[in-house]
């Protein structure tokens, strides 16, 4: 490990650099520059994820191959492995290696046998990107057999972990703040039960061009497409009789949200057919589709977001203090906080800068968030 002082150095570089507010494939290059000059690593998975579902949504990897992606999607959704992201989620730490989860037996882990141990890379250290409860990315750091993290190296990690949450949420914002109106039609993509691409009609290729991270991959189906795939997976495992159609929001390089639906295609007998072909849609995110993103990315608490809601209906400060059962000076507490966290200066400029498309359609018909993100 480097000296104290390097240390210092360099995550005080890292941490002005989650401040810029790079986009995610831009901060990714930005901290792994810096970080391996004090912590060095052999591979890297680092992506983007929905801070209601945890679902990963932008994929970025060095040193790992493509076919991965299709097999870290069955691992997290259809596997029964350690450290998965939805247990290492709920970790206090929420920072650990693949050595201290299996007691050093390496081989316990599935994606070790599969993935890591073939490529003679060791030991995996995963975190969750959070702030707050809200959890903006996930990364893995990987290094060759033989050469594991220490626990000064954890801590390293543990350290940045919020600080690359901010960027990320930042990042998010940026984008955000000049996302176009573009309208594309649908796209249709169709998969067989192994993931391979049979059909795409031309406004879903137009899409794939669109959400790809990396032309020299060998695959034609974006990372997106094989995680909306993979979460029908494995809804049909765990209630084969019902299968809902998941939802899955990205963010593509255009700097605008898409949505991805996965369903089972209906056998000749308009039954769903498990056991064969998928449809997967792409389209345009509707601005309701958005709304709890967009809030969370602001960094607005619960009672924040009710406030915010209010002061979209145009209720006055004694109006609110009576809604939720608060005083005035609490109102103007959670106000002054809001216009802080929003860089506004008035209750109008909340609903010009904020609101507008997004927030307007689901707020004013009192649409309730589901555990989604979504408006039901």
């Amino acid at each position: 490990m480097a000296s104290r002082a390097a240390i210092a150095d360099v995550t005080a570089s890292i941490i002005g650099a989650c401040r810029q507010g790079h986009p995610p494939d831009r901060l990714k290059a930005e901290v792994l520059t810096r970080l391996r000059r004090v912590l060095p690593v052999d591979a890297m998975w680092w992506a983007t994820c929905d801070p209601s579902t945890l679902l990963f949504t932008q994929a970025f990897r060095v040193g790992l191959p493509d076919e991965s992606i299709s097999y870290f999607v069955e691992n997290e959704f259809r596997g029964s492995d350690v450290n998965q992201w939805t247990s290492l989620a709920r970790d206090r730490d929420g920072v650990t290696t693949l050595a201290k989860i299996t007691g050093g037996v390496l081989e316990s882990s599935a994606r070790y046998r599969d993935v890591f141990q073939p490529m003679g890379l060791g030991d995996e250290l995963r975190a969750v990107l959070r702030t707050g409860d809200s959890c903006w990315g996930l990364m893995c750091l990987h290094r060759e057999a033989g050469r594991g993290f220490s626990a000064q190296e954890q801590q390293l990690i543990k350290t940045l972990a919020p600080h690359l949450a901010e960027g990320l949420r930042a990042g998010l914002l940026r984008v955000g703040a000049t996302e176009t109106a573009a309208v594309d039609a649908p796209g249709l993509v169709v998969l067989d039960p192994f993931g391979e691409l049979v059909a795409a009609t031309t406004p879903a290729r137009a899409w794939f061009a669109e959400l790809a991270r990396d032309p020299r991959s060998a695959s034609p189906v974006p990372a997106e497409v094989c995680t909306a795939v993979g979460l029908l997976k494995h809804r049909a495992d765990a209630d084969p009789a019902s299968s809902p159609v998941p939802r899955l929001r990205v963010l593509t390089l255009a700097g605008r949200w898409a949505v991805l639906h996965a369903s089972w295609l209906d056998d000749a007998a308009g039954q769903a057919d498990a056991a064969g072909q998928i449809a997967v849609i792409i389209e345009p995110a509707t601005p309701v589709e958005v709304a709890e993103v967009i809030m969370q990315a602001y960094g607005l608490t619960g009672r924040e977001r009710a406030i915010t809601k209010l002061i979209c209906q145009g209720h006055s400060t004694g109006q609110m203090s009576a809604q939720l059962s608060i005083t005035t000076n609490t109102v103007q507490d959670h106000l002054k906080s809001i216009f802080d966290k929003t860089g506004v200066r008035s209750r109008r400029e909340v609903m010009a800068s904020i609101l507008g498309d997004h927030y307007l359609p689901g707020i004013q018909q009192g649409r309730s968030i589901d555990s989604t993100g979504y408006f039901t």
